[in-house]
């Protein structure tokens, strides 16, 4: 395991060549936008793929993938093409009955008319729970950044928001606040054994119910009613709830493991809650007593009955610090992890998108014997560069919120940012920024990686803005810019929750 980093054992040398670098990306990327309806109105998936097969679909507009192409606009002031994507989406917004108020997956332009793709068009028919999520918070923050409140007060959006609302709030046979789904519901889009309340959802579910209360607020403004009043005191409740659910059962340290290994088992009646979700201790994997170290902590990736999911998910952790889901303390124990483990989760092409990759029979069981998602490829385990910008934003953010909290830590933790950015600009070009990189240390260009991919491009840009360009854009990132931090979140290191105050 990798020891304590500092700016003085760097591994990747900074190149002369940053600005050509750049200013090629810069091209790469404008030549991404495509127009809709007459104005431009997003970014393809990708510019080139070597097979050029027709039934792929990296030439549409994903709403997943323009989600850093919508937040480096908004850097660049471009607020036309941001308010063209999100009324474009919003007026795809599913009405049918099975899907209402689902936004789509992805959408293209054929003969003048917009086809959108709600997962009946995707491989295995699944539909892209985080596209519907992420919409809110993307209009949030046009909101936030351009002023345009107009936008968010009018019929169309607030119309979209209740719809939305309607899909998520609603009575279930969990009893639980989170949204429960089928597998291959997001990113890892292919089967992966993450069926249930994967943490990137609930994650995302957090933060687009916080949005959506403030698109309803800007609502409430210009037409009141009871009705909304009742949603934004129900959308609050399930937002407390949900943090409230995510900490007590996600997030885990050294003691917090070693709590729950000395929990009773099979209980009945009034007392489950010492072990809500009967998690037998020997579900808890061998390695995540080195992974945790003393003071790491990180959110799992699942918790369902009897079965948690301890593997670790660079998005949804990266998430849970930009939404302001985990305190200030949880977040500076999420990047001591990082950084005592290091070799695995940036290695030589950061960041790897889960860890540990399912091997053997469990990679046959659990994925189907998926030949794309073999062990260390893809969302296997794979590492893309795409996710490092979550990452690094929530690193600045952080130092931005908490500017006098652990000075050494922060410092070592910009080091491996500035690092990890100078590995993107060596290496990216060179590999024609491929999607993703397989192996142990992330050298290898994906076996099935398409070239040219829109939000590896788009994803350097807006880190090389954050770092180098105007640091102030990083509280764009910030669901509530200006608002007093949580004096909780800062008075002590108390990262355990309340595991063993039951």
């Amino acid at each position: 395991m990798a020891g304590r980093f500092s700016q003085q054992n760097q591994r990747v040398r900074p190149s002369s060549k940053e600005d050509q670098v750049v200013q090629k990306a810069r091209e790469h990327f404008e030549r991404t936008l495509i127009p809709l309806r007459g104005h431009l109105a997003g970014s393809v998936a990708a510019l080139e793929h070597p097979r050029h097969d027709e039934a792929l679909n990296y030439g549409e507009i994903f709403l997943r993938d323009n989600v850093p192409v919508m937040l480096y606009l908004l850097t660049q002031k471009r607020f036309d093409i941001v308010r063209q994507f999100l009324t474009i989406c919003l007026d795809l917004q599913s009405t049918t009955y099975q899907t209402r108020g689902v936004f789509p997956t992805s959408f293209v332009e054929e003969e003048g008319h917009l086809i959108a793709d709600y997962g009946q068009r995707s491989i295995g028919r699944i539909t892209s729970v985080d596209a519907s999520l992420w919409w809110p918070v993307l209009c949030w923050m046009y909101v936030k950044s351009s002023g345009d409140e107009e936008f968010a007060s009018s019929q169309a959006v607030q119309r979209g928001v209740q719809l939305l609302l309607d899909l998520v709030l609603h009575p279930t046979f969990e009893g639980t606040p989170v949204l429960f789904v089928p597998d291959c519901a997001f990113m890892i889009d292919r089967p992966m054994d993450v069926w249930g309340a994967p943490l990137e959802v609930e994650v995302l579910l957090y933060g687009s119910l916080r949005c959506c209360t403030q698109l309803m607020e800007l609502g409430r403004k210009h037409h009141n009613s009871r009705l909304l009043d009742q949603r934004l005191v129900l959308t609050r409740q399930w937002v407390h709830d949900l943090r409230q659910f995510l900490l007590k059962h996600y997030w885990v340290t050294s003691k917090t493991m070693q709590v729950l290994r000395r929990r009773p088992t099979e209980q009945y009646g009034d007392n489950q809650h010492q072990n809500e979700f009967n998690v037998q201790p020997q579900v808890i994997p061998d390695w995540l007593q080195d992974w945790l170290e003393n003071r790491g902590g990180y959110l799992i990736g699942n918790m369902r009955t009897g079965r948690p999911d301890f593997r670790f998910y660079s998005l949804g952790n990266s998430l849970g610090c930009l939404f302001g889901l985990l305190t200030a303390p949880q977040q500076r124990a999420l990047f001591r992890l990082t950084l005592h483990n290091r070799d695995h989760l940036m290695a030589e092409m950061p960041m790897r998108i889960c860890h540990p990759p399912m091997e053997s029979l469990e990679w046959q069981n659990k994925t189907g014997s998926d030949p794309k998602n073999w062990p260390w490829s893809y969302h296997n385990g794979g590492h893309w560069p795409s996710l490092l910008w979550f990452f690094g934003g929530s690193i600045l953010l952080h130092e931005r919120r908490h500017p006098h909290a652990d000075v050494l830590l922060m410092g070592q933790m910009k080091a491996l940012l500035e690092e990890c950015y100078w590995s993107h600009l060596n290496q990216l070009p060179r590999q024609q920024w491929a999607e993703y990189f397989d192996g142990p240390t992330g050298t290898w260009v994906g076996q099935q990686s398409r070239t040219y991919q829109t939000w590896t491009i788009v994803g350097f840009l807006l880190l090389h803005h954050f770092l180098r360009v105007n640091p102030d854009d990083v509280l764009l990132l910030d669901l509530d810019e200006g608002a007093v931090p949580d004096p909780a979140d800062e008075d002590h290191e108390d990262i355990d929750h309340d595991w063993d105050h039951h």
